[in-house]
Parts: structure tokens; sequence; C-alpha cells
């Protein structure tokens, strides 16, 4: 497995930085938020969960707190240093393969919207591969006018800072995105690529892999639960 940055993915800052511009020390300090609870009430108590893209952990280990079975997923071995308590594989999403079926496949992080309709196609294809006949994939889309309050800043308690400098197309409906992560003693950037999806085109390319939308579990849309087509 190469480390090599993915095209159109970049990252400056200190520390580790992995193929898609993310610094490993700088999401170690991003908290869960709301989204555990969300997840939480979203599929049955105790299930197990493939996360993929699962980071520093910084759900996982949450959901381990809540009693679920988390098999977490990276590609990068900085990431999956930091992961506490869960059994963890690394791996590219789209190359993945367990042979196995879990009760909840989870894609946050926005993957989704990979700018690359191929990998998109591959990510969804591995969920659908390893969800259960009678599971659920949960999946955290960009809301409907993500791109457009552009720039735009919100704090990181206790005392950091995000801000979305620019989101500027680049072709075949693809923008390229730079963020900015500043704290006190440490300031991070990120560029990556997003393909924007509306509903009906994201409900789309879930039914191309297999998949159906079940609900939408925040009243932003940005959560959803996904099942797979029995047909």
């Amino acid at each position: 497995m190469t480390d090599e940055r993915r095209k159109g993915y970049d990252g400056t800052g200190p520390g580790a930085i992995t193929p898609d511009g993310c610094a490993v020390e700088m999401y170690s300090r991003l908290p869960a938020g709301g989204e555990p609870e969300v997840i939480e009430k979203a599929v049955p108590a105790g299930a197990s969960i493939l996360e993929l893209g699962c980071g520093v952990g910084r759900m996982t280990h949450p959901l381990l707190d809540r009693g679920f079975a988390v098999t977490a997923v990276d590609e990068s071995a900085e990431m999956l240093a930091r992961v506490r308590g869960a059994r963890t594989v690394r791996s590219p999403i789209e190359e993945l393969d367990l042979g196995e079926h879990f009760d909840v496949v989870m894609l946050a992080s926005f993957l989704v919207h990979a700018g690359d309709p191929v990998v998109r196609r591959r990510l969804l294809e591995t969920c659908r591969r390893h969800v259960a006949a009678d599971g659920c994939v949960l999946i955290q889309r960009e809301g409907e006018e993500w791109h457009l309050n552009v720039p735009r800043e919100r704090p990181i308690p206790p005392d950091g800072l995000v801000r979305i400098t620019s989101s500027t197309p680049v072709g075949d409906g693809v923008n390229s995105v730079h963020v900015e992560y500043e704290f006190p003693d440490a300031r991070w950037t990120q560029t990556f690529l997003s393909r924007p999806l509306g509903t009906a085109e994201f409900e789309r390319t879930l039914a191309e892999a297999g998949l159906s939308v079940d609900a939408y579990l925040t009243e932003d849309r940005v959560w959803v639960r996904a099942r797979p087509d029995t047909a």
C-alpha cells in the first residue's frame, strides 16, 4: 500500500499528512459533536458497525462507549495508531473486501462526494458488499448549499477555528475546496476535491450501487440511512 498523495488532495501543517490531505494531529483535536447520538438513534443497540474512513477514532471511541462493536477502517497507519478498543483494518475503502457482513456500514466525512465518480461508485459498492441483508448504511453528505456559503468559519471547541476559504469549480462538476484549521499553537490546511450532489442525484447514485434511502435522519438532511435493495 502506498502513502502517495491523491491527485487534487493536499495538506500542510505539523505532523503526518494522509494521502487525502488530512493532518493526523489536527484530526485528533476535533470533537465528536452530536454525530454519535445521531448514529445511536438510527441503529439497533449493540449493532456491529463497519466504520469506513475512521480516521483517529473521533466517532469510533464514542460508539464503543455506547456498546457497539466497531471495525474501524482507514488507509492511514498513522490515523489507525490513534484508535483504541476497536478492531482496525488498514485499507483504501474502495479496495476493501473482508468477506463479512455487518449490521451497519458507516460512510461519514462527506466521502460520498468523492470527485472521481469511479471512486465514489467503488466506495458505495464497498458499503453494499459489507452490509447485512437486513442491515443499513449510514452516510454523511454535504448540505444542499454547502458549497455556496463560502467563505465561512465556525469554532472548534474549546479554542480552535475551522475556515472554509474557497470552493472553486475545476471542471466536470467538481470543486476544489480549501480549508484552514487554526489553534493557538498550530495551523493546518487541507485541499480536497468534492462533487456536489443534489438530493435527486444523490439518491440516483445510491440506486446505482444497490442502495435506497430509508430515511433522512437530521433536519438538514446531512445524515442518511439507506437500505440494501433486495431485488
